[in-house]
């Protein structure tokens, strides 16, 4: 009986743990949100997200920088998602995990996560703008902003493949199936929610880049015309204003704010893909 009530205890411990975790890390968000929203709600309007950027970010609008935020986010994500889940699918289903090839990608995976921002920049800024020839551009930011995101989509894709019964590839092969009917019918859909959470942790750390874009695609303010013409990201022009521009605090909250709001409408969307995804009957 004691040692039941001890146990009873340490249930109770633990549940109190988890859940006052969890309130911190949503009043964490709640505080800063609720910050934004004090600071930055009242620049918000239509001219704000329209017009272009006056008197350094003083005045003006944010159009111009939220098209090149999402131009660089579109070429990230174009490029790192093909890439990351098929890496994944090699690393999980067509290689073994003692496999001396499976060890260095694996290995090579785990250092390119731990890699600085910066150090990104400046790899960026040496191949993508100088060698290659891009300049500071949309098309250097986003390409390596899909380097920096490859690791987090790689190892995520990865594990929810992983994750998936055996059983289930063992019965796609008693019934016929190929690997890619298998991998395209069964395993995708079944790991959708790790899709779902490489793709919005993947997007969460591209959009709030600063130091790799500000040696890539640059600090010009002006509406892009191409790829292969600067731009400045939100996350970009909120560091600007708050360090290099007196007077520009106000506008900084507002796109602070929009960033925000941008990356939950973003993650809602990866959400409701996976949930589609998981809806879908499985066919074999």
């Amino acid at each position: 009986m004691a040692k039941y009530n001890v146990m009873q205890h340490r249930d109770q411990f633990l549940t109190l743990f988890v859940w006052s975790a969890a309130a911190l890390v949503a009043g964490s968000f709640l505080w800063l949100l609720s910050d934004m929203v004090w600071h930055g709600a009242a620049q918000l309007s239509w001219n704000f997200l329209s017009t272009e950027t006056e008197n350094a970010g003083r005045a003006g609008g944010i159009g111009p920088i939220l098209v090149s935020t999402l131009l660089i986010l579109a070429v990230a994500m174009a490029v790192a998602a093909p890439i990351g889940l098929a890496t994944a699918v090699l690393l999980s289903e067509f290689i073994a995990k003692d496999n001396r090839l499976a060890r260095a990608i694996g290995m090579s995976i785990d250092v390119l996560a731990g890699v600085p921002s910066i150090v990104f920049g400046l790899f960026g800024m040496a191949f993508f703008s100088v060698y290659l020839g891009l300049g500071f551009s949309i098309l250097a930011g986003g390409l390596t902003l899909a380097c920096m995101a490859l690791p987090i989509l790689i190892r995520t894709i990865e594990e929810g493949l992983s994750a998936v019964p055996d059983e289930w590839r063992k019965g796609a092969a008693a019934l016929g199936m190929s690997k890619l009917s298998a991998l395209s019918h069964i395993l995708l859909p079944a790991a959708a929610p790790a899709l779902a959470a490489g793709l919005m942790l993947g997007i969460g750390r591209a959009m709030a880049e600063t130091a790799a874009l500000i040696f890539t695609s640059g600090y010009v303010d002006r509406m892009p015309s191409s790829l292969h013409d600067s731009g400045r990201t939100l996350a970009v022009h909120i560091y600007d204003l708050s360090m290099n521009v007196a007077g520009g605090d106000a506008n900084a909250y507002a796109s602070a704010l929009v960033l925000v709001i941008l990356l939950i409408i973003i993650n809602n969307v990866a959400l409701w893909l996976a949930h589609s995804l998981l809806q879908k009957r499985i066919s074999l």
